[in-house]
Order: C-alpha cells, then structure tokens, then sequence
C-alpha cells in the first residue's frame, strides 16, 4: 500500500516584509509623491544664472604657456594620448664673447581632444613647470566631434578662468621661494640705496 504524499506547507511571507494589506506599497509610494508636491521647488535658471561650482571643479585644461618647455612629459603620461604637440628647436647666439650656443624647444601646437580626454589629471600633476592648470569651465560642448580638439588658443584663453589659489595657512612657513626671492631683492634694493647714496666727505 503506497503511502500519501505529505501536504506542502504554506508559504511563509518574507522576512521583514512590512506587507499588511493589499495596496500598502502603492499607498506608501504615494504619501511619497504627496510629501514631495507640497515642499517648495527650487529650480536652477541656467544659462541666465551660472551654477556655483567649487573651486577645484574639473572642467577644462588650460595652457599657461610661458611656462613650457616642450617636455612632452603630459603627452607621454596621457592614457589616453589626447595631447598633440609639435615644436621645433631654435639656436641662440651666446651671451657672452667666447660662450657657446645655445638650442631651445619652441612650441609650435598644443592641442586637447577632449573627446578622448577622461579628465584624469595626470597631465597637470606630472607637469614640472606648472603649465597646465584646472578650470571649472564647462561650456565647451560642439555639435561636431571633431571641433572638441582645441588648439593652445583656446587652451590659453581659459587661463582667465582658473581660480586663485587657496590662501596660505597663516602659521604655514613661507615658501623657499619667496624667502629666496624676498632677500634677493632686498639685496638689490640695498645696494641701489648704497649707489645713490652721496658719499660721507671726512671732515
């Protein structure tokens, strides 16, 4: 004689579930919607009002180009090899009778495709003459993705939108820079002073 199948449990409800009567999650997704309709909305009016962005937002590369020597060391760390440069050298006479001649790197393109760019800031880290800083500009967008390569003019007319530097800690040390500089002027203005200075006639 075949022996009767055991009766299934119920099923038991989840644990935790807070399910206590049909319609309980679309009533609580509804006090939800009531809650957020009677708050106050606050809508940004941009373009007419510019967003407040921090300091150290990452929005474009600008190129202080005094200040680069043609390293190709940004171009060389780039993961993503978005940074074009082309230079050529130039000879300068020497200063002095007798001195040597000097070569030089003359910067001839810098360019970013920003459509590569990942916005890593490795360029602006590993750069050694600081010629490369961030700017929170954002309104770069084109309709061609072609036009998002941008030459070092436009690179160098976003210098005008890199935030100052954070002020120094007033308990900070000074910089060895400016303590060098600082007595090296000082030193020239004292010996300026010596020269025009009438001398002491002895009596």
């Amino acid at each position: 004689m075949a022996r009767p199948s055991p009766t299934p449990a119920p099923p038991t409800p989840p644990s935790g579930s807070t399910s206590r009567f049909p319609g309980h999650g679309l009533a609580k997704g509804l006090a939800v919607t009531l809650k957020a309709m009677t708050r106050r909305s606050v809508t940004a009016q941009y373009p007419d009002v510019q967003p407040d962005l921090p300091p150290r937002s990452r929005g474009v590369i600008a190129l202080f180009e005094e200040n680069c020597t043609v390293c190709m060391l940004c171009a060389r760390e780039c993961p993503d090899w978005c940074i074009y440069i082309d230079s050529h050298k130039e000879t300068t006479p020497a200063a002095t009778p007798g001195g040597r001649e000097r070569s030089r790197n003359v910067l001839d393109r810098f360019a970013i495709d920003f459509s590569l760019c990942m916005y890593c800031g490795i360029c602006i880290e590993v750069c050694p003459f600081d010629a490369l800083f961030w700017t929170p500009e954002f309104e770069y967008a084109e309709t061609d993705i072609l036009e998002l390569t941008h030459e070092r003019d436009k690179l160098r007319d976003w210098m005008w939108t890199v935030p100052a530097p954070p002020a120094l800690d007033p308990g900070a040390e000074e910089p060895k820079e400016i303590a060098a500089a600082r007595k090296a002027a000082d030193k020239l203005i004292a010996a300026q002073q010596a020269e025009q200075s009438p001398p002491e006639s002895s009596a």
